[in-house]
C-alpha cells in the first residue's frame, strides 16, 4: 500500500470572506465555516479565533487538536465512517496543511481536558504551540446529553479540518512524504536478514468518554485489530478521549504518528517493519485478558523479533502494557516500552500502577505529576475556570497575579506516549 502525503505550508491564518491559500496564508470564510458546523443541531453556537505561535493566548479546554487534509484520489474526502461513508483510506495522494490546525473547546466536557498555551513557559510544553491554531468555541444546545455533547464537537473539529484542506485541493504541495508498505509475502532482499518490527498501539477505550474510534467504531467494541500505518496517518484512527490531558493523543498526533514515521524511516536500513496492531484498553479484567492474549497473539503469528508497545493514559492501563509486555517476552519477543510516569510532585512515588522484572526497555516521556508555573495570558479563548476542574488543577492553581500553578497534566501533548514532543526522563 502506497500513501503520498503532500505538505502544504501554512504560515498564518486570517478570518475573512472567502476560503482559499495565497502565499502561505490561509484564508477561512466565518461564514461559509459557521453555516457548515451548525447543521448540527446539538450546537447552537460557534466563535473562531486565531491563536499564534508567540500570542500571550490560552486556550482552555482543549477537546482535540486535528491537522487539516485534504484526500484527493478517493472517493472518501473526509474521515471515514465518521464525517464520510465508510471505506479504506492510506493509498493514493493525501494533502496536508503543515503549520496548521484546528483546535475544538467550549462548555467543559469532562474533568480531564487540557490547555494550551501560545507563548512562554506553558509553550515548551506543548506540540501545539508552534502551530497555527484556528480555535472553534462551541455552544451546546441547553440540556445536552454528556456524550452528545463530545460527538458533536468531535465531529465538528472533523468537518472544519475538512473544509480547511479542501482549500489546497488544487495546489501543487511544498513537499511530497511517500509510505509504502508492501505486504509482508511481497518484500524483496532488502529487508532480509533484518529485525521485524511491529508496533503494538494500546487505545484509551474505558468510555465515560474515554473512547477512541477506529473507521469509526468505538474501539472499546472491537477485538485486537492488526492494520497497516498508512491507515492511521491517512485518518482512520481518531480521538474521542477526555483522558488526562497530558497524553491525550489527539487526533493530529494520530495523523503524524511519530512512531510510525521513525519505524517507517529505518525500514529497510536496520529492521523490517511488519505494521501495527491496534488494541483496546478495557477496563474489566476479562477484557483485559482478552485483549492482551488476542494483541499479542496478533503478534506472534506476524513472527516479530521486537515490538515496540506505546500506551494511552496512565493507571489503569498499566496493567494492559505491562501484561502485553509479559506475554511476549516470555515468548521471546523484545519489547520497548513507551510511557508517561505519575511519579508525585517530587518525582519520588512509584511511576506506574504495576511492574514487571521482564520490563527492561522502558522509555519515559515525563511526569505527568511535575508541577509548572504558567505566566499570565493577555487572551484567553474558552474558559479558564475550568482549570480548577481539569486533572492537575484545581481551585488553589490561579495566583493572585494571574499566573496559574499546575501539573503537566493539565497541558495538551505534554508527556505524549508516542513520543510526539520532547520530553523523557532519566534515571540518576
Amino acid at each position: 500500500m502506497k500513501l503520498e502525503i503532500g505538505e502544504v505550508q501554512i504560515e498564518d491564518i486570517k478570518l475573512g470572506e472567502q476560503t482559499k491559500i495565497e502565499d502561505g496564508l490561509l484564508h477561512v470564510s466565518r461564514a461559509e465555516l459557521r453555516k457548515l458546523l451548525l447543521e448540527d443541531k446539538r450546537l447552537a453556537a460557534v466563535e473562531m479565533t486565531v491563536a499564534r505561535p508567540g500570542d500571550k493566548t490560552r486556550i482552555i479546554p482543549v477537546k482535540d487538536v486535528i491537522e487539516p487534509r485534504v484526500r484527493l484520489d478517493n472517493e472518501i474526502t473526509g474521515y471515514p465512517g465518521v464525517t464520510d461513508k465508510m471505506g479504506r483510506v492510506g493509498a493514493g495522494r493525501t494533502l496536508a496543511l503543515k503549520g496548521a490546525a484546528v483546535v475544538t473547546t467550549g462548555d467543559i466536557v469532562a474533568i480531564q481536558e487540557g490547555l494550551i498555551d501560545m507563548w512562554g513557559e506553558g509553550a515548551k510544553y506543548t506540540p501545539f504551540s508552534q502551530t497555527c491554531n484556528l480555535v472553534l468555541t462551541f455552544t451546546p444546545r441547553r440540556n445536552l446529553e454528556a456524550h452528545q455533547h463530545e460527538e458533536a464537537v468531535r465531529e465538528a473539529g472533523l468537518k472544519a479540518a475538512e473544509y480547511l484542506g479542501k482549500a489546497a485541493e488544487n495546489m501543487e504541495p511544498d513537499n511530497i512524504n511517500t509510505y509504502d508498505l508492501p505486504a509482508m509475502n511481497k518484500r524483496g532482499e532488502e529487508v532480509e536478514g533484518l529485525p521485524r518490527v511491529a508496533y503494538l498501539k494500546m487505545l484509551i477505550a474505558q468510555g465515560l468518554l474515554h473512547d477512541s474510534y477506529i473507521y469509526g467504531i468505538d474501539a472499546k467494541e472491537t477485538l485486537p485489530t492488526w492494520i497497516h500505518p498508512n491507515e492511521i496517518l491517512d485518518g482512520a484512527l481518531v480521538s474521542g478521549n477526555c483522558v488526562a490531558a497530558c497524553d491525550k493523543i489527539t487526533t493530529y498526533q494520530h495523523q503524524n504518528n511519530s512512531i510510525i514515521l521513525d519505524l517507517y524511516d529505518r525500514h529497510g536500513k536496520d529492521l523490517n517493519f511488519l505494521g501495527v496492531v491496534l488494541t483496546p484498553e478495557l477496563t474489566t479484567f476479562t477484557g483485559k485478558v482478552r485483549a492482551c492474549e488476542h494483541a499479542t497473539g496478533l503478534i506472534k503469528t506476524m513472527g516479530a523479533d521486537g515490538v515496540i508497545i506505546s500506551e494511552e493514559g496512565y493507571g489503569n492501563p498499566d496493567s494492559d502494557l505491562l501484561q502485553n509486555c509479559k506475554l511476549l517476552e516470555e515468548d521471546g519477543i523484545k519489547t520497548v516500552l513507551i510511557t508517561d510516569e505519575c511519579a508525585g510532585n517530587d518525582g519520588f512515588s512509584q511511576s506506574l500502577a504495576d511492574t514487571s522484572s521482564v520490563a527492561k526497555a522502558v522509555i519515559s516521556t515525563g511526569n505527568v505529576s511535575h508541577m509548572v508555573k504558567l505566566d499570565p495570558a493577555e487572551r484567553v479563548i474558552g474558559n479558564i475556570g475550568s482549570l480548577a476542574n481539569l486533572a492537575g488543577g484545581s481551585g488553589d492553581s490561579f495566583c493572585d497575579d494571574g499566573s496559574i500553578v499546575c501539573e503537566l497534566n493539565a497541558i495538551i501533548g505534554s508527556t505524549s506516549e508516542i513520543g510526539y514532543h520532547n520530553l523523557t526522563a532519566r534515571q540518576y
